[in-house]
């Protein structure tokens, strides 16, 4: 199954309309099959109590509230359309990630394929609830959430959940959810990235699972694939030296399409499981293998012993498998050393 690459231009256009336009053509070339925003009104989603995170303090050099910093890099409401419409002339999936419920419906608008729920959100039930009566398949990031946290979040998007009010039909089943494992520190160290919480997550919510990866390199996506992550998502920029919250842990376009390049092989790579002789190998049998061989003149009628026959590359001869067959029988023939050894 092709894994679905997922490149998160997120919010490092920095609010400009003609960067996330080059970003969206960046992530084509790259070979990615979505390009995805935030979609957000700053002071619907951020209170003016709210400070920012120490990555972005250190990333930013600016020291302000998290309100005033969205609300510099935050694209207008209106500007996701025209992207959109941009992503399909140049054959791109577009997808963007509401953090308020009045995104939520400008995006329902535009349509998309999935609605990507930012791990931040996952404990928001207004929100989830929101997403569920839209009847789009969901993408749920997990990042800073245990099992209990995820599953809940789930019930609340299939309408299993204990507080599910009268009248809601759900729309989504688990079938339409894929579960991204995330940790939601920028960048994320090796020792806390535990891929192996995918499986975890598959074998205790019965969901489809990827990774969300806010690592530098590339080297966990990677991985995940060879896992079986059916989505990787990973930011992405035009420049690491441009200014914002997000472009130190993102990768630039060449390493972008270096990660494609390399899950797309790693997805090859993977095949069907059946063991069985390729075709690219098969001529090398003969030269690879071996077959029983004489190691010194053989006489007809000569007893064939362990002192006269050996084994030696090429293997188009008698096969070393028969050499208990081989041993006490009579030379048909004279065989002149390293000659191949013919049995009746």
């Amino acid at each position: 199954m092709k894994t679905i690459i997922i490149a998160e231009a997120g919010v490092n256009h920095n609010g400009d309309f003609e960067t996330a336009k080059k970003m969206i053509l960046a992530a084509k070339e790259a070979g990615a099959d979505y390009v995805k925003f935030q979609t957000a009104v700053p002071e619907l989603v951020i209170s003016v109590f709210a400070e920012q995170a120490e990555y972005q303090k250190e990333n930013t050099g600016i020291v302000e509230s998290q309100l005033d910093m969205c609300r510099r890099i935050h694209l207008p409401l209106d500007a996701y359309k025209p992207l959109s419409d941009y992503c399909k002339e140049v054959g791109i999936g577009f997808m963007s990630t509401p953090f308020d419920l009045t995104s939520i419906d400008v995006l329902a608008e535009i349509g998309q394929d999935y609605f990507k729920i930012p791990s931040g959100e996952i404990t928001n039930l207004p929100y989830l609830r929101k997403i569920a009566e839209k009847g789009i398949p969901v993408i749920l990031s997990t990042g800073m959430a245990s099992i209990p946290e995820i599953e809940n979040a789930i019930e609340i998007l299939i309408g299993k959940h204990e507080t599910t009010p009268q009248g809601f039909k759900p729309t989504l089943s688990r079938k339409d959810i894929i579960v991204l494992h995330c940790n939601t520190q920028y960048p994320t160290p090796y020792r806390d990235i535990n891929l192996r919480a995918m499986e975890t997550i598959a074998e205790e919510l019965y969901v489809k699972t990827g990774f969300s990866d806010h690592s530098l390199g590339i080297e966990a996506p990677i991985a995940a694939v060879a896992m079986g992550a059916c989505v990787i998502e990973k930011h992405f920029t035009l420049s690491r030296e441009m200014a914002g919250p997000d472009h130190k842990a993102s990768l630039e376009p060449d390493e972008l399409k270096a990660m494609v390049t390399s899950i797309r092989h790693i997805e090859e790579a993977l095949g069907d499981g059946v063991k069985r002789v390729t075709d690219s190998e098969r001529p090398n049998i003969e030269i690879a293998r071996k077959s029983i061989v004489a190691i010194k003149p053989i006489k007809k009628g000569e007893i064939l012993t362990e002192e006269n026959i050996y084994v030696k590359r090429p293997g188009n001869g008698l096969s070393p498998m028969l050499w208990d067959h081989a041993i006490g029988s009579e030379a048909i023939r004279d065989f002149a050393p390293d000659e191949l050894i013919e049995l009746e």
